[in-house]
C-alpha cells in the first residue's frame, strides 16, 4: 500500500510539473493597462468588449495585406510571382481563423484578391496561428533559450526573423546550429517612473529561476528556432540574423525585400484611408504627417501619378524615407518637405518666394524622372570604393599617431564620408520648409501622430497614461487647425489615427465640427469599418469629452481589432469643406 501511495504521489508531482512547464512554455499574453486608462476605455466600450479588444491586440492579424503598384505591374502578375516565392519558402498548411474578408470562392491557395469594390489591386496572404510549440523540455536538461526585446518579439509575431540587435540575453554554451526557445522580456515600471527591462545585453541565462524575468516570461514564448551564430557571435556582431525561426506561434510569410517597387505591405485601413480621400487627377493634395510614405504613394497611384502630392514630416530622416519609397514605387508627382505639422501654414510676413512651393526651394523634389532620382540616391561602385579607401586612409593616419580606432568610430567616419558635413543627404538637401499658403490644397490628409493603441500585435500597454493620451489629442487639434486653413472651400479633409482612444478619434471630430461650422462629415467609400462612439465621457477628475451625436456615427469608420475583419484598431473621418468666408 505504501509503495502504491508513493508511486501515486510521484505521478501526481510529475503531472503537475508537466502542466506547469506546459503553461510556462506557451504564448498567452495579456495587456496590463494603466488603471486610469483601463477605467476610461472600459467606460467607452464596456467591460466585455474592451476585454476582447485587449486580447485581440496581443495577436497579429491572421493575414498579410499587400497593395500592388498598378503603375508598374498587375495584380495577376504579382500573384504568380508571390505564389512561386511561397512555394519555395513554404506556406501555412492550415486555413487559420475565420475572416469576413475571405470569401468562400477565394479559398484556393494562400493568396487571393480583395473582394471589396475598387480594391481588386489589394491582395491578402493568409497566415495561421496560434500554434502549440513542442519545446522538448526535460527536468534534467533545461532548454537553451534566447530572450528578445518586445519590439523584436512583435516583429517576429508578424513573420520576421530574430535579428542580432533584438537579442537581450542567451543561455551559456549556445553554438551555431543549436535549437533555442525564444521568449520576450517586457518593460517594467521602475521606482523612478521609467520603463525598461532591466536586462544588461549579453546576460547569461542558466535555466534557473534566478534568470532575468523568469516568472514574467511565463506564457511569453513566441517559438523556437536555430541559431545562426554562437552566443559570442550574437553579442559581437552588429547585424544579421541571430535565430532562424522555424517553429512559430504565428506563421505569417515575410515580405522583406520581396518585389520591391511592385508591392507595398500595408494595413487594410490605411489603404482605405487613401480611398476615403478620393484624390482626383490634376489636384493638389497635402499629406501632413506622411512618413513613411505608404499613404502618400497610395494617393499618387490612385491619381495615376497625375497631379501634385505634397508629403510633409518634421523628421529629416523620415523625409528621406518618403523620398526613397516614392522613387522605389516609381511615382513622380510627389514632393517631400521637412515641416512641423503644427506650423504648416506660412506666416504672413514670409514672402512667397521663400515658401516650399517655390522653384528655388531646396527641399526633396521627386518630380524628376525615376532614373534621375535614383542617381541622386544611389552610390555607384566607384564612389563606394573611393569612400572605403578614404576611410582606411583616415584610420591608418590615426594609427601612425598611436590612436586606436574602434569599430564604432570607424562607422562614424564612414557616415561622415558618405553624408558630408552637417545634416545633408546624398544628392538633394533637406531644408526646413516655410509652410504653405492658406487655401492652397484641394484635399488634405491628416494621418495624425497618436497613442498607436490600435497597432497589433502589441505586448505592452502600461506606459500610456490618461495625461499622455490627452496630450496627444491636444496636439492633434492643433494640427487639424492647420489643415482647415490649408484646404480650399469645396475641398476635403480626411483625419485618421491608429488608436482605439475615443479622445483622439470621436472627440477630435466633435471639436472640428463645433469649431468650424463650415465643416460637415461626409460619407466614405468603401465603407467596411464599424460605427463611431456616440455620447460623452466624464472622468473621475472632472475632465469631460464630447463624442459623436446621434446620426453621425455611421459617417465615420472605426476598425475594431476584435471584429471578424481582423484588422488593426483604426479610425477614419472625412469632412467636406463648405464656404469658409461668408
Amino acid at each position: 500500500m505504501k509503495k502504491g501511495r508513493d508511486l501515486l504521489k510521484t505521478l501526481c508531482k510529475s503531472s503537475r510539473q508537466q502542466m506547469n512547464e506546459s503553461e510556462r512554455y506557451s504564448f498567452n499574453p495579456s495587456l496590463h493597462w494603466n488603471p486610469e486608462v483601463q477605467a476610461y476605455l472600459v467606460n467607452a466600450y464596456g467591460a466585455h468588449h474592451f476585454a476582447r479588444i485587449s486580447k485581440a491586440l496581443t495577436q497579429p492579424s491572421c493575414y498579410s495585406c499587400i497593395r500592388v503598384n498598378t503603375l508598374k505591374t498587375t495584380t495577376d502578375a504579382v500573384i504568380d510571382k508571390l505564389s512561386k516565392i511561397l512555394q519555395e519558402t513554404g506556406v501555412p498548411n492550415d486555413v487559420g481563423k475565420h475572416n469576413d474578408l475571405f470569401k468562400a470562392d477565394a479559398q484556393i491557395g494562400p493568396i487571393f484578391k480583395c473582394q471589396l469594390p475598387g480594391l481588386d489591386y489589394v491582395l491578402f496572404v493568409r497566415g495561421s496561428g496560434p500554434h502549440d510549440i513542442s519545446y522538448q523540455f526535460t527536468e534534467d536538461r533545461p532548454l537553451k533559450e534566447v530572450i528578445v526585446s518586445r519590439k523584436c518579439a512583435e516583429a517576429v509575431l508578424r513573420g520576421a526573423q530574430v535579428f542580432v540587435p533584438g537579442v537581450l540575453a542567451c543561455s551559456a554554451h549556445v553554438e551555431e546550429g543549436d535549437v533555442v526557445a525564444v521568449s520576450v522580456a517586457l518593460e517594467q515600471s521602475t521606482s523612478e517612473g521609467k520603463w525598461g527591462t532591466g536586462i544588461t545585453r549579453g546576460t547569461v541565462m542558466q535555466g534557473l529561476q534566478t534568470d532575468p524575468h523568469y516568472i514574467e516570461r511565463s506564457g511569453l514564448y513566441i517559438g523556437q528556432g536555430k541559431t545562426m551564430m554562437s552566443r559570442a557571435g550574437i553579442f559581437r556582431a552588429l547585424q544579421g540574423i541571430a535565430v532562424d525561426m522555424n517553429d512559430r506561434v504565428y506563421r505569417l510569410p515575410s515580405f522583406n525585400d520581396v518585389l520591391e517597387g511592385e508591392i507595398f505591405l500595408q494595413n487594410l485601413p490605411s489603404i482605405i484611408t487613401a480611398h476615403a480621400l478620393d484624390p482626383q487627377q490634376g489636384e493638389k493634395i497635402l499629406d501632413m504627417c506622411a512618413a513613411p510614405g505608404g499613404k502618400t504613394t497610395a494617393i499618387a497611384i490612385l491619381m495615376k501619378d497625375k497631379g501634385e502630392v505634397i508629403a510633409a514630416d518634421r523628421s529629416h530622416n523620415k523625409v528621406l524615407d518618403i523620398q526613397k519609397l516614392a522613387v522605389e514605387m516609381g511615382v513622380h508627382c510627389v514632393t517631400a518637405h521637412k515641416l512641423d505639422a503644427t506650423k504648416s501654414v506660412r506666416l504672413k510676413d514670409q514672402s512667397i518666394d521663400e515658401g516650399p512651393c517655390s522653384k528655388e526651394d531646396t527641399c526633396l523634389n521627386i518630380q524628376n524622372s525615376g532614373e534621375e532620382s535614383l542617381k541622386t540616391n544611389t552610390l555607384s561602385t566607384d564612389v563606394l570604393q573611393d569612400m572605403e579607401t578614404q576611410s582606411h586612409h583616415v584610420i591608418r593616419e590615426q594609427a601612425k599617431n598611436g590612436v586606436y580606432t574602434s569599430k564604432a568610430e570607424q562607422r562614424k567616419i564612414d557616415r561622415r564620408l558618405k553624408n558630408g558635413s552637417g545634416r545633408k543627404s546624398i544628392g538633394d538637401r533637406v531644408e526646413k520648409s516655410k509652410g504653405f499658403a492658406p487655401d492652397s490644397f484641394d484635399r488634405v490628409l491628416l494621418d495624425a501622430p497618436c497613442s498607436a493603441l490600435g497597432l497589433r500585435p502589441r505586448l505592452s500597454s502600461g506606459e500610456e497614461t490618461i495625461e499622455s493620451m490627452r496630450k496627444h489629442a491636444t496636439y492633434q487639434r492643433r494640427m487639424f487647425d492647420q489643415a482647415v486653413q490649408l484646404v480650399r472651400s469645396g475641398g476635403v479633409i480626411v483625419y485618421s489615427t491608429c488608436t482605439i482612444n475615443p479622445g483622439e478619434n470621436e472627440a477630435v471630430v466633435r471639436y472640428a465640427l463645433d469649431t468650424y461650422k463650415f465643416l460637415s462629415l461626409a460619407s466614405q467609400h468603401p465603407k467596411i469599418g464599424g460605427p463611431g462612439l456616440v455620447g460623452r465621457c466624464v472622468s473621475s477628475d472632472g475632465y469631460a469629452e464630447e463624442w459623436l451625436r446621434p446620426g453621425e456615427e455611421d459617417l465615420v469608420q472605426r476598425f475594431d481589432p476584435s471584429s471578424s475583419l481582423d484588422t488593426i484598431g483604426f479610425f477614419i473621418a472625412k469632412f467636406n469643406v463648405g464656404p469658409k468666408y461668408t
